[in-house]
């Protein structure tokens, strides 16, 4: 691709694997868009239309890929709220083998140190016909964003589905400033390195293509860097306290930045107060008991969140503290998530089990110890989420974890917060959170314990310091602040 004759329109774009609008074909062939959500649809709204910005996502489903070919470079409009969207319609089986065999099956498990490594990873030849498809994803995304920039204009990439695109949009356009986010952790080197040697390499040659490299907390960010001089032998520069500030490689510097995105308050504290999440509220109560207390967990399915040792510690607390039996409920919502994957249709499976026997050991005939629920409505969690007496996020690695800042906003009457030390938030609500390290059911149960016994004053001014600290940095400071980095850098 010719520099002189790439059509330039857009000062500002974003590149996401997942964009913020999805459309649903009818069996007539009619197409029905549904308005994406999450921080980023929050983030890019901030911009305002006058900047603008072009979103640069895939089509995820039929329905997005009809909508690609039939909008042909953009889609329409009315379908984004006025947003400018171009989504690629990649072949089917090239996404399928980039996003679940690579991004989901590879990088993820890889950065949440998720393999059993007696049995994975195998590294084969299925695996490297998988990698050639994440290469052509990831160039799908790098021409369509070459073409949509404008001359000297920002780019922010966006996740470990596309760690390739900053070095190869460099290489078409080095004109443009370029950023890539990761909004998963980064993996330790030793664990890095269990990735193929030549493989490593061009992810971290791939992020170190941009200017910028920016991270959730100041762990992500030290973890890349250290990756980055123990793979590639590059040299680390860092601040007066010890942290990583940039990656110098091959005449380069890519400086490092730390993002933590904080929850949306005001959409949280209006949409919380709404008729159809009252309801659910009472509902809950109902479901619950009256007088009983509550453990309240909310999260996807996904193996990194430790659902099935959480089950599991609720139950030592149920054994080793019998005083609670009849005083309180686990409600636990763990909804699906990558079910086109056996390992995580296998997950859930467990999950079910586990809250299943729990019921049947302890279980009476007015009082049922765990709630679970397997199915997603977003009302139904707000109002769990202002029922909660505490709140039990123990994931075994995360990024951040919006659940652990979420709660603390919309909490009604308090909550007593158990976090894994491994989730990114903890950096941030450590001071007023219980921490635990996800592996120990047994300390997990004891801060349970401990969480249900809390003064009720403690927790209410506890709850008020978190709410604070995660609202702190809102989705749409998060991405201005990370567009005026690059802007400077």
């Amino acid at each position: 691709m010719v520099v002189d004759e790439i059509h330039r329109s857009a000062p500002i774009v974003l590149a996401s694997n997942r964009g913020p609008v999805s459309y649903r074909l009818g069996e007539d062939g009619s197409l029905t868009a549904g308005r994406g959500g999450g921080g980023l649809v929050s983030g890019l709204s901030a911009i305002g239309p006058e900047a603008g910005a072009v979103w640069v996502c895939a089509a995820l489903g039929e329905g997005d890929r009809v909508a690609a070919r039939r909008a042909g470079r953009r889609l329409d409009a009315a379908d984004t709220g006025g947003q400018p969207v171009r989504m690629l319609d990649v072949p089917a089986e090239t996404f399928a083998a980039a996003y679940n065999g690579i991004a989901n099956s590879v990088l993820w498990f890889a950065h949440h140190m998720l393999w059993q490594t007696p049995l994975e990873p195998s590294f084969d030849a299925e695996f490297r016909a998988q990698w050639a498809a994440y290469e052509a994803y990831n160039a799908a995304f790098a021409e369509a964003v070459a073409e949509e920039a404008a001359e000297g204009g920002c780019v922010l990439v966006q996740d470990y589905h596309l760690t390739l695109v900053p070095g190869m949009l460099r290489v078409l356009r080095p004109d443009l400033r370029i950023g890539h986010f990761s909004h998963t952790p980064w993996a330790p080197p030793d664990y890095y390195r269990l990735l193929p040697d030549d493989i490593a390499e061009q992810v971290l040659r791939g992020v170190l293509g941009g200017d910028r490299a920016g991270f959730l907390t100041h762990r992500w960010a030290d973890a890349f860097a250290a990756c980055c001089a123990a793979t590639l032998g590059a040299e680390v520069v860092r601040t007066a306290d010890g942290s990583a500030e940039a990656v110098r490689f091959e005449g380069r510097t890519t400086r490092l930045g730390v993002h933590g995105l904080g929850a949306d308050a005001d959409f949280l504290r209006e949409r919380s107060r709404r008729a159809d999440v009252d309801a659910w509220r009472a509902r809950l109560r109902e479901q619950v008991g009256p007088g009983r207390r509550t453990i309240v967990r909310v999260d996807r399915t996904e193996l990194s969140k430790n659902i099935v040792r959480g089950l599991r510690a609720f139950r030592r607390l149920l054994e080793e503290r019998p005083q609670w039996r009849g005083r309180v409920v686990h409600v636990a919502f763990a909804y699906p998530s990558r079910q086109d994957l056996a390992v995580y249709r296998d997950y859930m499976a467990e999950v079910g089990r586990t809250a299943q026997e729990i019921n049947a050991a302890f279980g009476t005939e007015d009082w049922q110890p765990v709630a679970l629920h397997l199915d997603d409505d977003f009302p139904r969690s707000l109002a769990a989420y202002r029922l909660a007496d505490v709140a039990l996020v123990n994931p075994i690695r995360d990024g951040m974890n919006l659940v652990a800042k979420e709660v603390p906003v919309v909490s009604d009457d308090g909550c007593a917060l158990v976090l894994s030390r491994e989730a990114g938030a903890a950096a941030e609500l450590g001071e007023d959170a219980l921490l635990v390290n996800p592996y120990d059911v047994e300390a997990t149960a004891r801060a349970l314990h401990e969480a249900l016994s809390m003064d009720p004053a403690e927790r209410e001014r506890r709850t008020k310091r978190l709410a604070a600290a995660a609202t702190a940095l809102p989705p749409a400071r998060w991405f201005v602040d990370q567009l005026a980095a690059l802007q400077e850098s």
